[in-house]
């Protein structure tokens, strides 16, 4: 099929982009198009003026410091994906995007555009809910930070208003004493995942007392299990070395749906296994980083001795 008629409109700035979004009342961003354009040829969405981003070379950037990664609306996942101080600044976003489709459309399809594209089956909506960022939205009133625990509303829906145009996707730096981790079962790799879970698991203590780490912090959210990424506070079931008190949590908590591709129970049935593989790595990894701390902390600095293995 081919779309429907559309007023083509291409800014070369954000301000005309706003501009634009402002004069047509019904109208769509394109930035990589991986989700649209299939929307636009199946003719499920019909928008009349199509207000493309790909001239406003300022949206391509992703910038770390060490509060956390700005990804402007341009990157793209591979850009993301590849780029090591983000990796470093939040591990969770390189391990995601390795999930997202595949090489083609991840070096067409950008990150803000798929958080903004709002689908429940997707990585990105759930990794922005999980770790608490925000999106920047921007009209000709003015610029708002949305947070993600706001941002989501429905399947395919956000809560950016027709004017807005979603400019900047934040996410945090993973905290001190923390690991993360994605985990997806999908039919072939790059398809939908049937259930997906990342987690993030927060530790206390130095880990190398009699009585050693406890988890002061334990998350998880979930994709296409509802209408919305559903991020649970797993903290009081948490139990290192054994996961199912957390597992049984998350299988109580989540209300999914049957459809061609699997029953309710099974994703339900899913939700639980993902969510002991999830929580049991992340703990593995908050526990390595701890540790590494505290050897850090307690090894003589021999740099003098470390320049001869140059």
């Amino acid at each position: 099929m081919k779309p429907a008629p559309f007023e083509y409109v291409r800014p070369r700035t954000v301000q005309e982009a706003v501009d634009a979004l402002t004069e047509h009342a019904d109208a769509k961003v394109l930035a990589g198009g991986q989700s649209l354009i299939p929307l636009l040829s199946m003719r499920l969405a019909s928008p009349a003026t199509l207000v493309d981003l790909n001239r406003i070379e300022e949206l391509a950037y992703v910038r770390t410091d060490h509060a956390g990664v700005r990804i402007g609306a341009l990157a793209r996942h591979a850009q993301v994906q590849r780029d090591d101080a983000a990796a470093s600044r939040q591990p969770l976003l390189r391990r995601a995007l390795a999930l997202v489709a595949h090489p083609t459309i991840r070096n067409r399809g950008t990150t803000v555009g798929s958080i903004a594209h709002a689908d429940p089956a997707a990585e990105m909506p759930a990794v922005l809910a999980l770790l608490g960022g925000t999106v920047t939205a921007r009209s000709t009133g003015g610029e708002r930070d949305i947070a993600a625990a706001d941002f989501f509303v429905g399947p395919l829906e956000s809560a950016l208003r027709p004017d807005e145009l979603a400019t900047e996707a934040w996410v945090p730096a993973l905290p001190s004493r923390s690991g993360v981790a994605i985990r997806e079962l999908s039919r072939r790799h790059g398809d939908y995942a049937l259930v997906g879970v990342a987690a993030m698991i927060t530790l206390q203590g130095d880990g190398l007392t009699a009585g050693g780490a406890t988890v002061a912090s334990a998350r998880a959210a979930y994709f296409s299990i509802g209408d919305t990424p559903v991020v649970l506070d797993l903290t009081d079931a948490a139990e290192p070395g054994d996961w199912t008190a957390a597992a049984e949590r998350a299988t109580a908590a989540v209300e999914p749906e049957s459809d061609i591709h699997a029953s309710a129970d099974y994703r339900r049935h899913l939700v639980g296994v993902l969510t002991r593989q999830a929580l049991a790595a992340a703990h593995d990894e908050a526990k390595l980083s701890g540790t590494h701390r505290l050897w850090a902390q307690h090894v003589p600095d021999n740099s003098e001795d470390a320049g001869d293995h140059g």
